[in-house]
């Protein structure tokens, strides 16, 4: 891949609503190859989507619940996790799928309108497939920081009551 591409893959990842335009002048291209770069990224799947970070506790009343979820499997022979993987990403609870090291094998991040909700996922869905040994569930209780962006209000971080002589 060319610097070029890499320096516009960084852009639009800090940033996926900056225009054809501001990007051309940022890397010293014209707004029609940036244009056709983009499109040419998105149609190779570098790009895979465009995405907004929303704060939906600002927003509404209520919070989607997220839980994380550590879970064990048995690979299927001559697939490995992949398949495995495959059946459970396709939950649409299922916002994120990863597989690790260490003390289990794949970690999942879900969302639900409540932990009962996550809770059904997990024991009528999750732990019902036959490759499944076992899961650990954490509910997440509060954002701080998603996606290098922070949740909470910048304004007024210093609560200290300011002491003079």
């Amino acid at each position: 891949m060319e610097a070029k591409e890499i320096e516009l893959l960084q852009l639009l990842e800090s940033n996926g609503r900056l225009s054809d335009e501001t990007i051309a002048s940022m890397i010293e291209l014209d707004k029609e190859e940036v244009t056709a770069m983009i499109e040419r990224l998105e149609n190779e799947c570098s790009i895979l989507g465009y995405s907004t970070l929303i704060n939906w506790a600002k927003v509404l009343n209520e919070e989607v619940v997220t839980a994380m979820i550590e879970v064990k499997v048995t690979p299927t022979r001559g697939k490995g996790f992949d398949q495995v993987a495959e059946r459970i990403y396709r939950f649409e609870e299922v916002k994120a799928l990863y597989l690790m090291s260490g003390g289990y094998d794949l970690s999942l991040t879900i969302e639900g309108n409540t932990m009962m909700e996550i809770s059904r996922f997990v024991s009528d869905k999750l732990s019902t497939l036959d490759s499944v040994v076992s899961t650990v569930t954490h509910f997440v209780l509060k954002k701080y920081k998603h996606d290098g962006v922070i949740f909470e209000d910048q304004q007024d971080t210093d609560k200290r009551m300011v002491v003079s002589p």
